[in-house]
């Protein structure tokens, strides 16, 4: 989604989107014909500006209102959205547009090519200070001279006519389409952000769904855009119950339709004799839960104290005893079902004496003598998440050091860890496409926005640089694999989970499907009478 995508590791699995709503479970009996209201459980997204939302739950507003140029079809390729199609030049640098003349925002003006290059160079301005622009838009000619602040306008963005863009990129790039579908590259009606810093508390978007109303720790309720160009929503009204309570309990008790699974549930949702057997679904999840290195201070500036500390995680353990092997231990970064993904990958074992070795080969000498080590990790109220708690005491028994968790809060996390990051730091990654760009690249080239840890080596940059502009996918795949055996010898993180989608749907709700990117298209959902 990616945008940044915040991974939020309950006690069992990796929750993408927890949305809600006040009304009523029986309200859906209102309405005949498929039509209706879904209740879910949710969040206050921080923003629903598309060009700064960088967390999960933002996102899957952002997404229901707003809308772009291509979006994610059913296999996670790009797809035609408000563009009818594209024309790539054989060199693979120009991309011509051929966009609907048809969509409106809510407020039912026009969306024209002049409409994405005003949107996509907002969002490279430095005044709006988005985090993501960067990432999804920088293939894009001058895009990193807005950036800077050295251009006022984007040199590779042409409107040819009402609904051609021509689109010129700085070189080639085989994911450029898949980063147009993050909410980066959405359309934004131009006097609506005008409107002041929190123009977005009334957005005016392209998307399904219109904001209706938003009590702020209450209620966030979606209606039906009926003036929406693809495929209209099937229900009325989507409400989100916000921060209401614990979701199990309030699926229970019928007051909302959909409800994450936490590992305390477990075995009553797989119970066959139980009633939530039928109800539950699990799917895959391109997912990495894992523990960045502050590699710009010590220790872990020192490349054997990073593999030391690797080797010292017994994730094979924590995965069957805390999560009873819901979650799947990760070798590497890359997720099972993400391209690319390396069933060879020579990854890093669970030895602690020769961690210990490692150490003391180290000019440190000793653990005794390593500074002090803090954890930056989401959450308040003191109380760390079993599997933190398991890892630091695996530490503090292998090595004889005391380790600190200093927690940041949970909303604001993504956004301020880069500048708040300790000696480590705990974090999760969702995919925005599927390219093993979008972890590789994203997290771990030495100049991008998301690298917090500061790591940096050359070849690696060298090798994802060729990756990205290699047209052929199957070499691009192997330089990838090239680089992430690099970034696991050299510890550039450790690795720890992969997870999967696992929530329960009520038996009268049909067409909710959560995809591989935790993303649910719900104008596809239907409330059957």
């Amino acid at each position: 989604m990616k945008k940044l995508i915040r991974i939020i590791l309950t006690v069992t699995c990796l929750f993408v989107l927890a949305s809600s709503g006040l009304q009523s479970a029986c309200s859906w009996r209102s309405s005949a014909g498929g039509a209706g209201t879904l209740n879910l459980y949710g969040q206050d997204p921080l923003t629903l500006d598309p060009a700064l939302a960088g967390d999960s739950t933002s996102n899957g507003y952002v997404m229901q209102i707003f809308s772009g140029i291509v979006r994610l079809g059913d296999n996670l390729e790009p797809v035609p959205d408000i563009a009818t199609g594209w024309k790539v030049s054989q060199d693979g640098l120009t991309y011509t547009f051929s966009l609907r003349s048809d969509v409106v925002f809510h407020s039912g003006k026009k969306v024209t090519a002049e409409t994405f290059k005003y949107a996509w160079e907002r969002a490279c301005a430095p005044s709006t200070a988005s985090q993501t622009a960067a990432i999804y838009l920088g293939d894009i000619a001058g895009a990193e001279d807005m950036l800077s602040g050295s251009a006022g306008s984007l040199s590779g963005v042409r409107v040819v006519d009402a609904y051609t863009l021509e689109v010129k990129l700085s070189a080639p790039s085989a994911a450029f389409l898949s980063k147009l579908t993050y909410p980066t590259a959405f359309a934004v009606e131009k006097s609506n952000v005008e409107k002041g810093a929190y123009w977005w508390d009334a957005p005016d978007g392209t998307g399904p769904f219109k904001l209706a109303s938003w009590t702020k720790s209450r209620q966030l309720a979606l209606e039906r855009n009926a003036s929406f160009y693809g495929n209209k929503a099937k229900l009325d009204k989507v409400v989100y119950k916000l921060l209401a309570g614990i979701p199990m309990n309030l699926y229970e008790s019928g007051e909302i339709d959909v409800a994450d699974v936490s590992l305390s549930y477990y075995d009553r949702v797989t119970d066959p004799a139980g009633s939530f057997s039928t109800q539950l679904v699990i799917t895959p999840s391109l997912s990495l839960y894992y523990l960045g290195f502050n590699v710009e201070e010590a220790p872990f500036d020192d490349p054997a104290i990073r593999l030391a500390f690797s080797m010292a995680v017994d994730k094979n353990k924590i995965a069957n005893l805390m999560f009873r092997d819901v979650i799947t231990p990760a070798g590497g970064i890359l997720p099972p079902g993400m391209p690319g993904y390396n069933m060879a990958l020579e990854t890093t074992p669970y030895n602690v004496a020769q961690a210990k070795a490692l150490i003391a080969q180290s000019k440190y000498g000793s653990a005794a003598n390593l500074p002090k080590i803090v954890i930056t990790a989401s959450g308040y109220g003191g109380a760390i998440s079993g599997d933190l708690e398991a890892i630091v005491y695996e530490w503090e028994q292998a090595f004889g050091i005391e380790i600190e968790v200093r927690q940041l809060d949970p909303q604001l996390f993504n956004y301020e860890l880069k500048q708040e990051k300790d000696n480590m730091y705990l974090w999760g990654w969702i995919a925005d496409y599927a390219n093993p760009q979008n972890f590789l690249e994203v997290l771990f080239r030495s100049d991008t926005s998301h690298n917090v840890g500061g790591y940096s080596n050359a070849q690696v940059d060298a090798l994802l640089a060729q990756a990205a502009t290699e047209t052929d996918i199957n070499t691009s795949l192997r330089l990838y694999q090239q680089a992430e055996q690099l970034l696991i010898g050299d510890a550039a993180c450790i690795p720890l989970w992969t997870s999967q989608n696992m929530y329960l749907v009520q038996s009268y709700v049909k067409g909710y499907r959560m995809n591989a990117l935790g993303i649910v298209a719900l104008n596809e959902v239907y409330i059957e009478k």
